[in-house]
């Protein structure tokens, strides 16, 4: 039983993180179109489908499947790396909140930012990312 949550769990997060590697991508892309445009008007639909589609069910089962696991005993909280991976799911998911700010602020169209901006956060999931998979897997303390 404890396997299927944990590949229920993997599963999710790869989902969450796709949509989170995306949207700030449509956002580069969209802050770049005029205001009223028709493709602004495209990627507010597209934005919307990823968020509510996508993100946050899958952030949602990322924390079931999550707390599944820990509930089952899986983790061990006496060594350092699931509290160094549980920081970085915390700014996982600071930045999903962020996204979906900035979800609301072009769909209202009052972005201020600039593609540069969305071009240059765009490496923040990765690289917690590649902080939680390390920890998991070589679980270094």
């Amino acid at each position: 039983m404890i396997e299927w949550v944990k590949a229920l769990h993997v599963i999710s997060v790869i989902a969450w993180m796709a949509g989170m590697l995306y949207l700030p991508r449509l956002f580069v892309y969209h802050a770049d179109a005029e205001k009223g445009s028709v493709q602004s008007e495209t990627f507010k639909v597209m934005e919307r489908r990823l968020l509510r589609g996508i993100i946050n069910p899958a952030m949602i089962a990322t924390f079931l499947f999550g707390i599944g696991l820990v509930s089952s005993g899986v983790v061990d909280w006496s060594q350092g790396w699931p509290w160094v991976k549980a920081a970085f799911v915390l700014v996982l998911v600071g930045f999903h909140g962020f996204l979906a700010r900035c979800y609301k602020q072009f769909a209202a169209d009052k972005n201020e930012r600039p593609s540069k901006f969305f071009r240059m956060i765009n490496e923040i999931p990765t690289v917690a990312m590649i902080v939680i998979v390390i920890m998991v897997i070589v679980k270094p303390f």
